[in-house]
């Protein structure tokens, strides 16, 4: 964070066409293009069979009955209309609390245009468009991340939609599951004439490029033979697979294994311990690995890795988190895949997954048009601080490793529920298949494409939402997913919570003598940390009941009028397992408390700077000056009322 200040540029005129806008400015905007898509999708019904008759009378709308169920929907809907009111604001520059801002028009729109077709994108029978547009979608952020995106190519990558992040890392844990577990099957089974491992801790552990080999291999013995022999090897390899036999099968079958470990640094997020439990793995398979200001440290995971190789203890994955949901901090991805180098030296392998459902859209920051990787130099040029040589390094790393989880309806502005997932080479999917003669029909094509119209046999869901698919899809058309693109909306976000975090050093001088603040660990993305207590304060606990009033003043509450905020915030806390002692003596002297002996977590302000209006260019308003303004004003009032108490 010591590069000089750089002015910068004004707003992006761009932006002002992406969203609805904090005052509703492009009202008229999206008036029209819902009217316009209503008004077609009516004409496409009327001329599906012109000749059929109207099925509704022209009198039915004068019945009655017809008017009291008229009057009774619009009742409840103006009922839920007043309700919603009530609703968080995510569309103001003055909410900076969590994961949340305005939403793109192309993606709302297209959502709201497919919603009346409803396709369910389970398969091209009942989805024959939006099917297509959500395999499109897996590709489009596979060039995002730097893994081979064209169809043609046999390692093609391959992603897909689900409902949030949370099943995204469930279905990388299914693969990378069904990876590990599939050469020991194939052993299992006796299958001639393939070079197969030795023995089941080498099947085990053999690394994914050489076990998708492996598939393609036995796919291709497998064809060879004739029917009736194929299908009775199929057969044979089915009922050794870790699928058919469950973990408590295979692992009885296989005593050289038990069950393999997910290492994940401190900081990830908790559905990696609801994984675990879905899977049947269990909590106690996921080990969590220490952080060096808040990113993992990566001597601690040599070190695990080493006893694990030692102990013969099974790896399946390693999670490196690109932007931590509490903090925003980006684990050093590079050094994760050096760890597995070292790894594999002993013969200990595992897949490496990034959880990058919050920082995966900032790597539009780091992707030429043609999709290949800027200079961290050109990067730097745009900002004052980011990025740091590491985080370049990080993102840089993102195309070597097997399966990213991305949130589109996070940093991708898009709406509830639209998450992720996408593997670096497709041919690993084929483990996942799952069979519904009356969904999928025919044997698995050999075009990408068309392959892949079967959706559901692949993914978690069985029914899912092409409405969703084509939001997001028309989204990264009319902003594709580079710097010169979707990037002028990261570089945005990234920009105001550098000014942010500018400010709050200086804030952190204003209020010298009156309040201890401070920034508790440089940010790497655009969501950054305040920890704040009372002037003389020693006591931990006063300061988080400081903290805790503080928040009250912040938060959403149904019961009052949304006007009486002036600002939406977040909480979190520092917690000593995930800070680390030196980390926590650190932090909590530089407030002037004392270290809390038995481990008390300290609450922050957590604050995530999506909104593009943070600073106002057309009236000259920063929302961010002004939200610190505020936190002086509430901090005085606090004070003054413990003073007064």
């Amino acid at each position: 964070m010591s590069r000089p200040d750089r002015a910068h540029p004004p707003h992006d005129p761009v932006i002002d066409a992406c969203f609805l806008g904090p005052y509703g400015e492009n009202d008229a905007l999206l008036e029209r293009l819902t009217t316009e898509f209503q008004r077609d999708h009516v004409y496409w019904r009327r001329n599906f069979h012109p000749d059929d008759p109207p099925a509704i009378g022209t009198a039915a709308a004068l019945h009655p009955d017809y008017l009291a169920f008229e009057a009774r929907m619009r009742r409840e809907l103006h009922r839920l209309s007043a309700a919603l009111k009530k609703s968080v604001p995510f569309h103001s520059p003055r909410y900076i609390g969590h994961m949340a801002s305005d939403l793109l028009l192309p993606g709302l729109a297209a959502q709201m245009l497919a919603l009346p077709y409803n396709p369910n994108n389970v398969s091209e029978d009942s989805a024959p468009v939006t099917v297509d547009m959500e395999v499109k979608v897996g590709l489009q952020l596979a060039r995002m991340l730097g893994y081979p995106h064209d169809p043609a190519d046999p390692a093609c990558a391959f992603g897909h939609l689900t409902s949030g992040g949370t099943l995204a890392n469930f279905q990388a844990l299914r693969l990378a599951l069904a990876l590990k577990a599939f050469p020991v099957a194939l052993r299992a089974a006796g299958v001639p004439e393939l070079a197969l491992p030795p023995d089941d801790w080498t099947a085990f552990n053999l690394p994914q490029p050489q076990v998708i080999a492996l598939i393609e291999a036995w796919q291709g013995w497998l064809a060879a033979q004739p029917p009736a022999e194929g299908r009775r090897w199929l057969a044979k390899v089915e009922a050794a697979r870790i699928e058919q036999l469950g973990l408590a099968g295979f692992f009885a079958a296989h005593p050289e294994l038990g069950p393999p470990q997910v290492l994940a640094p401190v900081t990830a997020h908790y559905s990696w311990s609801k994984g675990l439990k879905l899977l049947g793995l269990g909590r106690d398979q996921l080990q969590l690995v220490p952080t060096r200001g808040m990113r993992m440290d990566v001597d601690a995971l040599a070190e695990r890795l080493a006893r694990c190789a030692r102990e013969r203890q099974p790896v399946l994955m390693v999670v490196g988190v690109l932007g931590s949901t509490e903090y925003g901090t980006v684990d050093p991805i590079d050094g994760i895949l050096a760890a597995r180098e070292a790894s594999r030296a002993a013969g200990l392998d595992f897949a490496v997954h990034v959880d990058a459902a919050w920082g995966g859209y900032l790597a539009t920051l780091f992707r030429n048009e043609d999709g290949s990787l800027r200079a961290r130099e050109e990067v730097a040029a745009e900002f004052r601080y980011f990025p740091s040589p590491e985080l370049h390094a990080a993102f840089a790393a993102l195309g070597a490793t097997d399966s990213v989880t991305v949130d589109p309806h996070k940093l991708g502005y898009l709406p509830f529920g639209s998450g992720a997932f996408v593997c670096r080479d497709h041919r690993a999917v084929a483990l996942l298949a799952e069979r519904a003669d009356y969904v999928f029909h025919g044997n698995a094509p050999t075009d990408y494409m068309t392959r892949y119209r079967g959706l559901g046999q692949f993914v978690p869901e069985g029914s899912k939402s092409g409405a969703a698919a084509a939001g997001v899809y028309v989204a990264h058309e009319v902003l594709p997913l580079d710097h010169r693109h979707f990037g002028r909306l990261t570089r945005a976000t990234v920009r105001a919570a550098e000014a942010f975090y500018t400010r709050a050093l200086a804030f952190a001088e204003e209020q010298a003598g009156r309040l201890a603040v401070r920034v508790p660990f440089e940010p790497d993305t655009n969501l950054v940390c305040l920890a704040l207590n009372p002037h003389a304060n020693r006591s931990l606990a006063h300061a988080n009941a400081f903290m805790r009033g503080l928040f009250d003043r912040l938060r959403a509450d149904p019961r009052q009028p949304l006007q009486t905020r002036e600002f939406f915030g977040s909480v979190t806390t520092l917690r000593p397992e995930l800070v680390g002692a030196a980390e926590t003596c650190r932090i909590l002297e530089s407030l002037g408390l004392e270290p809390d002996l038995d481990g008390a977590p300290l609450l922050i302000l957590r604050h995530t700077l999506m909104n593009p209006y943070l600073i106002d260019h057309e009236n000259g308003i920063s929302y961010i000056d002004r939200y610190f303004e505020y936190l002086a004003r509430v901090g005085a009032t606090l004070a003054g009322e413990e003073r007064a108490a």
